[in-house]
C-alpha cells in the first residue's frame, strides 16, 4: 500500500551530527543540549555511525562517567548501518523500520547523508501508520517465546549486552545477548 508521499519529502533536514572522534561525553552534552536522542557521526559527508541513547546507556554500565571523555564515539555506536533513499515511500520506511525494530534511518544519496528520517516525522504526517509501526509485536514476541520454550531452551526479557536493546535475551557463552546478536556471531 502505497501512500504517495516520499521520505525527501518529510524527513529532517537539519539533523544533529558530529566527527566520529568525538568523546561520548561531549556527544552527550551535544544530544542533551540539541535534545535529541541520537547523533549522526558523519565524516566528508559520509556516514560512519549512529550514536543512541541506547549506545550511552551501554557504555554508562561498563564504564565510569570520567571514562567516558577518553573513549570515542565511534567505538560504541552501531556500525551496520541501514540507510533510506529519498524516493523511498513512507509506507516502505514505515515498513522496514518495522521489520528492523529502528526508530530513525539516515537518509542517503551516493552514500552522502542529506537527512534523518524519524519515526515521529512518519507518524506526524500520517498517524495511522502507528498502528502499522505496532502491529504484529506482541503476536511474534509470545509466538518466538513459545518456540524457544518448546525447544528447551532458556531466555528472559532484559538488556542484551551486546547491542543494548532491551529484547529477549539468551546466554551465549556466559554473555546475554539478543536473537539479532546471536544470529550475527
Amino acid at each position: 500500500m502505497k501512500i504517495g508521499v516520499k521520505v525527501g519529502d518529510i524527513m529532517t533536514r537539519n539533523f544533529v551530527s558530529a566527527k566520529p572522534d568525538i568523546s561520548v561525553i561531549n556527544a552527550v552534552k551535544l544530544m542533551v543540549k540539541k535534545r535529541v536522542g541520537s547523533l549522526l557521526l558523519v565524516e566528508n559527508e559520509v556516514l560512519k555511525g549512529i550514536l543512541t541513547e541506547k549506545d550511552v546507556m551501554w557504555a554508562l554500565s561498563k564504564k565510569s562517567k570520567k571514562d567516558l571523555a577518553d573513549i570515542q564515539a565511534n567505538n560504541i555506536c552501531a556500525k551496520k548501518i541501514i540507510t533510506i533513499k529519498p524516493s523511498t515511500d513512507i509506507y516502505d520506511a514505515m515498513r522496514l523500520m518495522k521489520k528492523k525494530k529502528f526508530r530513525r534511518l539516515p537518509v542517503t544519496i551516493k552514500k552522502k547523508v542529506i537527512g534523518y528520517l524519524t519515526l515521529k516525522d512518519l507518524l506526524r504526517i500520517q498517524p495511522e501508520l502507528f498502528e502499522i509501526s505496532q502491529e504484529g509485536y506482541t503476536i511474534k514476541e509470545q509466538a518466538e517465546k513459545l518456540k524457544r520454550k518448546q525447544a528447551g531452551e532458556q531466555f528472559k526479557e532484559g538488556l542484551c549486552e551486546e547491542c543494548g536493546n532491551f529484547d529477549i535475551i539468551y546466554n551465549q557463552d556466559g554473555k546475554l545477548i539478543c536473537i539479532t546478536c546471536r544470529e550475527a556471531m
